[in-house]
């Protein structure tokens, strides 16, 4: 990658500038002075003769891959259980699987507009700040730094957290047997590979994006393996799972959400091209692209998925098994059943890859918007990584690691990232009517937003009304505890004490340096 500069005669920082300057007696005699100019050490946006820009190095065959590297994650070898609970039924739960690609997709629609029109790494936080900043001087910001909020310290690094977490319970069955595995044995190889994908992600995009490449390519080929032996069966005569059809079928709104949120979960990741748009070469174009043709792949891989698992494994054993494509490899593969294992290992190792590459970026932009500490804005100085927010996004991963179970933190996450989900598709609907003149590359039918705002509220409020439990208000709790941090520190910009020293130590330790934004 190379290092970008903006020149221009006519933009060079006054003398008379406002922005802060370092002492002249904390200046460093090592290599930082010379890659970090003084004059952007402390100023969150830079001197454009010495400003940086990430490098634009996601094409559009590595756009479709980190959609489909994304999604494909642990969710297809793990949720067909949970959405078989919520379902009650074959046929109900195929249908579930169908309507979630659906939702994801039409979501993914909305995201495209957004994006076009703002083009702009940050998903949800640039569209809400874009949205309603403007409105108010006091509650305008309030919606985009809530996501924030939430996005920094539960969606972001729970994504990542739930697909390490589902790589240390299978990388560690196999030597267990019939065994569970114990937990402290899962939780430090799941931290063990989240450092491992931090350091990736913070040596190299470029690295980083080959290797969600190459794994998207492995992701495709356990689907493969999956979906022939499952169209095998069928061909031998192992049917018996079409005259189960709407047998035990779920009445309940609630448990039929529950079955959606496990099923979303496997869907996750479709909104994760939008955080990284300013490194999307001809985002206009290749934006709407990637999301037409990854989502509805990874939707029709799974629904063939799920007809594989469904011609080898009766419901019973599928309720049974918290690993369903390892008991499906042991049934049809024999003595090459260790081969489903791996895969799903690098199936994992790839979407949480591609997760904390996207939650690097948002953290970013956070930062360089005012709503987070300003050395979280920063990049590499050389390698052109945000270093920062990688390393605030692994320490937080840890921390959630430590602290919830793989079942808990599924519900917990879906939850609280649908609520920003159906927030932001109602963008689309606001900016129709206050910003008409706003350029629009690409538009969606309006009825494609108020079907996934009317999607977000089903699965919000239903749980809550029909089956309330603890999580849920521990969730909605802490989105409002966000309010409590907004007001005294972003609203009334009350600062900590020596921040600015401790940002410029961290600078000379990391050797970063603001980012400008193009």
């Amino acid at each position: 990658m190379h290092l970008k500069k903006m020149t221009s005669e006519s933009e060079k920082t006054p003398e008379n500038s406002k922005s802060e300057k370092i002492p002249e007696n904390s200046k460093s005699d090592d290599k930082t002075e010379d890659i970090i100019p003084e004059k952007q050490a402390l100023n969150p946006t830079p001197d454009k003769q010495h400003a940086m820009v990430m490098e634009k190095s996601v094409g559009l065959f590595s756009a479709v891959a980190l959609i489909v590297g994304t999604m494909i994650g642990s969710g297809i070898f793990i949720s067909p259980k949970g959405v078989l609970i919520g379902g009650g039924s074959v046929a109900l739960s195929l249908i579930i699987w169908f309507l979630c690609g659906l939702l994801a997709t039409l979501g993914s629609l909305c995201y495209a507009e957004l994006g076009a029109a703002i083009p702009k790494s940050g998903g949800e936080y640039a569209y809400l700040i874009h949205t309603f900043a403007a409105s108010h001087p006091t509650w305008g910001p309030v919606p985009a730094f809530l996501f924030a909020w939430l996005a920094m310290f539960v969606i972001r690094p729970g994504m990542v957290s739930i697909m390490v977490m589902s790589l240390g319970t299978y990388a560690s069955k196999p030597f267990y047997g019939d065994c569970e595995p114990p937990v402290v044995v899962v939780k430090l190889i799941t931290i063990t590979v989240l450092v491992f994908i931090a350091f990736i992600n913070a040596t190299s995009v470029k690295f980083a994006t080959k290797i969600q490449n190459v794994l998207t390519i492995t992701k495709i080929a356990a689907i493969i393996i999956i979906t022939v032996g499952g169209f095998y069966y069928m061909a031998i005569g192992k049917v018996d799972f079409i005259s189960e059809g709407f047998l035990d079928t779920s009445v309940n709104p609630s448990d039929i959400a529950l079955g959606f949120y496990n099923g979303l979960w496997a869907y996750d990741g479709w909104n994760n091209l939008n955080f990284v748009t300013e490194e999307l070469k001809d985002p206009f174009k290749n934006l709407p692209r990637a999301i037409m043709i990854g989502i509805p792949t990874v939707t029709f891989c799974y629904i063939l998925v799920n007809i594989g698992y469904f011609t080898v494994m009766s419901k019973e054993e599928i309720l049974m098994s918290n690993a369903v494509a390892v008991v499906w490899g042991k049934k049809v593969l024999g003595v090459m059943a260790w081969i489903m294992p791996v895969f799903v290992v690098l199936s994992c190792f790839g979407a949480a890859n591609g997760s904390l590459f996207s939650s690097g970026r948002l953290n970013l932009v956070v930062a360089r918007g005012g709503h987070l500490v300003k050395a979280l804005s920063f990049i590499h100085a050389k390698r052109l990584t945000p270093i920062p927010s990688i390393i605030f996004t692994t320490v937080v991963g840890i921390f959630l690691i430590m602290v919830f179970e793989l079942g808990n933190l599924i519900e917990f996450f879906s939850f609280t990232a649908w609520i920003f989900h159906g927030l932001t598709c109602l963008c689309v609907i606001i900016l129709r009517r206050t910003q008409k003149d706003l350029h629009r590359p690409y538009r969606v039918p309006i009825f494609v937003p108020v079907l996934v705002i009317l999607g977000s509220i089903y699965l919000i409020v239903t749980p809550i009304i029909l089956n309330p439990r603890i999580e849920f208000l521990y969730a909605f709790m802490f989105v409002i505890s966000g309010l409590l941090v907004y007001f005294p520190f972003i609203h009334y910009k009350l600062r900590f004490p020596y921040i600015n020293e401790i940002t410029e130590v961290v600078q000379k330790i990391l050797l970063i340096a603001p980012i400008h934004a193009e």
